[in-house]
């Protein structure tokens, strides 16, 4: 598969662990060997299907439950590029609808976060709502690395283990290899003019909706939105689709009361 050779990285992680000695491969040779297992899990594959094939070898390269990749297109522009199963892309899918948890923050920071316990402790505290969502997913860790070049992340790979308990300093390594693989895959499709969609068109369709019915900015419609999906325990894109086929109407502002200055309905005394 083009594009699984030349890594190009982002700036390093704080404290992100030193090369093993002692005969461990060389950071080239294990990115190689990387880059192997992708191309060789998309060969012969029709393009629509790369990407879950990509997110399912992520799996079976680290030692993590699961795998998702999503991209950004702007604060409130993203789309799952692909996962490796239900969970995660429902759990990319909460990340979104919530505007929180620690993909949003590695994106924001374009540098890795790392939440090793979602049942308990800081990140808990950190991500109150989305911890909480998480666990009922059956996802105790989330580990989030930025994906682009230098200080600009274009999206994250997300990593989820159905167990507390962080990454170990090898595992870590591999990780942040996988995501200098992806990156260039990414990367180099946009180069070929296939970039993957960054966006959510029925999301962006139901905040125009929402603007022009209560006379909204597009954070304010969007934050709307977002309150509407949590409330009824639904994601962001079900939600918007509900709105743009018509089979959800969001209820319209209260009328005004009258004022001293308004006429009365009628001339009856």
């Amino acid at each position: 598969m083009p594009g699984l050779t030349g890594v190009r990285e982002m700036r390093p992680a704080d404290g992100e662990p030193p090369e093993d000695g002692g005969g461990a491969p060389t950071g080239a040779e294990e990115r190689r060997r990387i880059a192997a297992a992708l191309a060789g899990a998309a060969e012969g594959l029709a393009d629509d299907a790369i990407p879950e094939a990509l997110c399912r070898a992520c799996v079976r390269l680290l030692p993590v439950s699961g795998a998702s990749v999503t991209l950004s297109g702007g604060p409130d522009v993203q789309s799952t590029w692909c996962a490796s199963g239900p969970t995660a892309a429902r759990l990319a899918e909460t990340q979104f609808t919530l505007g929180d948890g620690p993909g949003r923050t590695a994106l924001e920071r374009a540098a890795p976060v790392l939440a090793a316990d979602l049942t308990d402790g800081p990140d808990v505290r950190r991500w109150p709502v989305f911890a909480h969502q998480a666990v009922g997913l059956g996802v105790r860790a989330v580990f989030s690395l930025p994906l682009g070049v230098g200080d600009q992340a274009i999206g994250t790979v997300d990593l989820f283990r159905d167990t507390p308990g962080p990454l170990d300093a090898a595992a870590l390594r591999t990780a942040l290899r996988v995501r200098d693989v992806l990156t260039t895959t990414l990367l180099d499709l946009h180069a070929r003019r296939r970039p993957p969609a960054l966006d959510h068109p029925e999301i962006h369709q139901a905040v125009g909706m929402v603007m022009t019915q209560f006379d909204a900015d597009a954070h304010q419609a969007l934050d709307r939105l977002r309150a509407r999906a949590f409330a009824e325990g639904r994601t962001l894109t079900q939600l918007a689709h509900d709105i743009t086929t018509r089979r959800l109407h969001l209820a319209p502002p209260q009328d005004e009361p009258p004022t001293e200055a308004d006429p009365p309905d009628d001339d009856t005394p």
